[in-house]
């Protein structure tokens, strides 16, 4: 029996994550979720990794929730189906948090959770093609794990009224709204990609992860006079911390930084 979830990593150190129900639309269940939970820490661990593609095979990106995992759900208690939503809270916790960059490649339909996984996501190129739908209150659920991340992706008032009609949207519309980052044709999906991980691979890696880090906790703050302090000691560590020095280094000698060159022997 093949996995749910199929995990790779290249030369580039880029890993990937598939989901891997194609004769499912990639509708997930508490099986796929347990396993994306688990790829997403590996990669996130591994310190070779340099970033993240979450795509999909066949014609969907994901329908969302599995059938037989909904009638599974509807004969829970309370209780268990709280532990149950738990475990989808906590993959896409590990996913946002993931300390290394990360891109969704969505072609097809992404429908119900599927929109949070996008959102969870640092970087998401879809097709232009491609649907969304956050499709919850149409069996009389709300998307409440997800709402963290696709309000934050979306924004509020988008979200109030996608949340209640359960609209399609098409990907130029979900460009607009900014769950994805750019809307491409289907053959310039993997292109596109490959030209966001060129870019982000000259970089430094260490600094890469702080960055992300600090756009997550900048966008909560109050901008005061606390704010001002702690990020100037943010930069002071950066500036001297081993790849900091490496990198301004470099810059002045205007040459190629050490994890540059790495990259271009593999």
């Amino acid at each position: 029996m093949e996995p749910s979830v199929i995990y790779h990593v290249d030369e580039r150190n880029i890993a990937t994550v598939t989901l891997n129900r194609a004769e499912k639309h990639n509708a997930f269940d508490d099986k796929m979720i347990s396993e994306l939970t688990r790829a997403f820490k590996q990669a996130g661990e591994d310190k070779n990794v340099r970033a993240l593609i979450l795509k999909a095979e066949g014609k969907s990106f994901s329908a969302g929730a599995d059938l037989n995992w909904m009638k599974r759900m509807a004969t829970y208690t309370e209780t268990q189906n709280e532990n149950d939503a738990l475990g989808l809270a906590e993959m896409l916790q590990t996913l946002y948090t993931m300390p290394k960059p990360t891109i969704a490649r969505v072609q097809g339909a992404a429908f119900g959770g599927a929109v949070g996984l996008i959102a969870c996501c640092d970087i998401a190129i879809g097709s232009k093609l491609s649907k969304f739908c956050l499709s919850e209150v149409k069996i009389g659920l709300i998307p409440a794990t997800i709402s963290p991340y696709v309000v934050e992706a979306m924004g509020a008032r988008v979200c109030r009224r996608y949340f209640q009609t359960a609209e399609v949207f098409s990907a130029r519309r979900a460009r607009r709204l900014g769950l994805l980052s750019e809307s491409v044709t289907e053959d310039e999906l993997d292109s596109t990609i490959d030209n966001i991980l060129s870019n982000i691979i000259k970089n430094g890696p260490q600094a890469v992860a702080k960055a992300k880090a600090l756009v997550q906790w900048v966008s909560s703050q109050e901008i005061n006079n606390e704010l001002l302090s702690k990020t100037s000691k943010l930069i002071a560590q950066v500036r001297t911390s081993e790849e900091g020095q490496e990198g301004l280094s470099a810059f002045l000698e205007k040459r190629s930084a050490s994890w540059v060159e790495m990259n271009n022997d593999k």
